[in-house]
């Protein structure tokens, strides 16, 4: 028997249409979005299905569309497939809002709860940081201590005449596989672009993002989910989640606040995350949601565990079908 851990996508699995096949097939599916679109009092379930893309990829709407994709299926597989997490999943694991999502598939918080927490997380990130003062990019085979000296060089800047200062360039996402993305001052992330194609890394780009998340600059999103975090009940999870700022598995509530607080501006530590599921048992990845992003990353950092995303209504036949 596979030992199973589910995992939930974050930014970037999006897509127009996605959630619509599930809608028309399954009633649990149709409650979910019902459920997220009377949470935000907004038809976001008609954005998801029917675009505009520019809207369905305004940050305060990818967050919780992209939640309520995860949670639809899983409530299908639950409802209709008779998947029970406790005895079926060792641990759930997700990527930046990927673990509101998580925490939502084990009972820590409620869908409802968890819509409105991601729909003021999104704002609040927006709202940290005036559009073009910030950005991100993706430096693609590199190793986590490379990207690191990649960031201090591009850090520093030098003026004639002018002491030496340093922008803000932090690690963002250690992805696994040789991807790591940085984020920081706009300045900053063009200069890490070129000393990366300097040192003929593989490849760097500049990511179409309208802010630098999982950094310091941050840190007034991280406050208003501090804010927002301290007002909410929170239970334990029925299995344990492994979190994106230590790669340890958790269950306390109290903790999972501080880290939720702390990954607006902490790196997702996402191939650490998976390397510890794997000392931890797990030998089979099960991407519930959008897309298909983290079950590639995984194959990257392991290629001996099996994978599998479950996103469409004929993924979720598979996998019922292979149990």
């Amino acid at each position: 028997m596979p030992v199973q851990a589910f995992i939930f996508p974050g930014q970037g699995s999006q897509s127009v249409g996605m959630g619509r096949d599930l809608a028309e097939a399954f009633a649990p599916a149709r409650e979910v979005f019902q459920e997220v679109d009377d949470a935000l009092g907004q038809h976001l379930s008609k954005v998801m299905f029917e675009g505009p893309a520019e809207d369905l990829t305004r940050t305060e709407n990818t967050q919780p569309a992209l939640m309520a994709v995860s949670l639809a299926v899983l409530r299908v597989l639950e409802r209709e497939g008779g998947v029970d997490l406790r005895s079926e999943v060792a641990l759930v694991a997700g990527h930046s809002l990927g673990e509101y999502s998580a925490l939502a598939a084990v009972g820590s918080f409620g869908l409802t709860q968890t819509a409105r927490l991601l729909r003021l997380r999104g704002q609040a990130m927006q709202k940290a940081v005036p559009v073009g003062k910030g950005g991100m990019a993706a430096l693609i085979g590199v190793d986590l201590e490379q990207a690191r000296a990649i960031c201090e060089e591009a850090a520093i800047v030098r003026e004639e005449g002018q002491p030496d200062r340093r922008e803000v360039i932090e690690i963002a996402n250690d992805n696994g596989g040789g991807q790591v993305v940085v984020a920081g001052e706009l300045p900053a992330i063009e200069r890490a672009i070129a000393i990366a194609k300097a040192r003929k890394v593989k490849r760097a780009l500049a990511l179409p993002v309208s802010a630098p998340f999982h950094c310091s600059m941050m840190e007034p999103a991280a406050e208003a989910m501090r804010e927002a975090l301290a007002r909410e009940d929170i239970r334990p999870p029925v299995i344990p989640v492994v979190a994106n700022v230590t790669a340890a598995k958790v269950t306390d509530p109290a903790t999972i606040r501080d880290l939720l607080v702390r990954q607006v501006t902490g790196t997702v530590r996402w191939r650490e995350s998976v390397e510890a599921m794997v000392g931890m048992g797990v030998d089979s990845f099960v991407e519930i949601g959008a897309g298909k992003v983290l079950s590639g990353l995984v194959r990257r950092i392991n290629g001996d565990v099996a994978t599998r995303s479950v996103g469409t209504p004929a993924d979720i036949e598979a996998f019922l079908a292979a149990r």
